[in-house]
């Protein structure tokens, strides 16, 4: 029987559906017996890299997209948040930031460990509490707060060397096939994509641990 699990994930912290399923995904994770070794490593993805610094307004957004109001999907978000147990109020966070700068914390977070608690928190951060994460102090701030070097933060999230490679490697992951996060490759054999509910994070993992075969991934990594 297998204790250990690789997981590769890509998410957005621009994406709402990423929050919700982070969490449901972090839940699932703390189930886990303590004697599975989980290895987990998280991977930029871009909703828009052309997002302009500043932001834009994220209703217009969503309606210049769609055609149509984001009602009806705001409020399905806010039920399947619920489910999770998260407060959300899709209209708090009224703008949509660019998240180049969150991805290479994100990326650094990988150093300590953190990319998970400093994903969670940055999406977390955006749509509970609609803080602008693109802010160079917002993000040295938060990660502070995790354990990182405040100052150094400030300086390398503004760095343009990384936010270049961010926006390469989140170009890259789309022309591998990641067309949607979040997205989670499980032992570089099982690709899911989307906010899935808690059973069926239970149950890749189930199959993962007992030996069973996965299905091949419909999207390569």
């Amino acid at each position: 029987m297998s204790k250990k699990i690789k997981i590769d994930l890509f998410s957005d912290p621009a994406c709402p559906w990423c929050l919700v399923g982070l969490t449901r995904f972090d839940q699932a994770l703390k189930r886990l017996d303590p004697d599975v070794e989980v290895e987990l490593t998280h991977h930029a993805y871009l909703l828009d890299a052309n997002t302009p610094e500043g932001g834009e307004n994220a209703r217009q957004v969503l309606e210049l997209k769609y055609g149509q109001a984001p009602d009806d999907m705001w409020d399905r978000l806010e039920e399947e948040g619920k489910k999770a147990g998260l407060d959300l109020d899709m209209r708090k966070q009224e703008m949509r930031y660019p998240t180049q700068r969150a991805q290479i914390l994100i990326a650094i977070a990988k150093e300590k460990d953190k990319q998970q608690d400093v994903a969670l928190a940055l999406s977390r951060a955006n749509y509970l509490k609609a803080e602008d994460i693109s802010d160079p102090d917002f993000l040295a701030d938060l990660a502070g707060a995790h354990g990182f070097d405040r100052d150094e933060i400030f300086h390398l999230v503004q760095r343009e060397d990384l936010k270049a490679h961010i926006e390469k490697a989140a170009a890259d992951a789309s022309k591998q096939g990641v067309q949607g996060v979040p997205f989670f490759i499980f032992n570089e054999q099982y690709a899911m994509s989307g906010a899935q509910p808690d059973e069926v994070f239970d149950q890749v993992f189930e199959q993962i641990l007992s030996g069973e075969s996965m299905p091949q991934p419909d999207q390569p990594a």
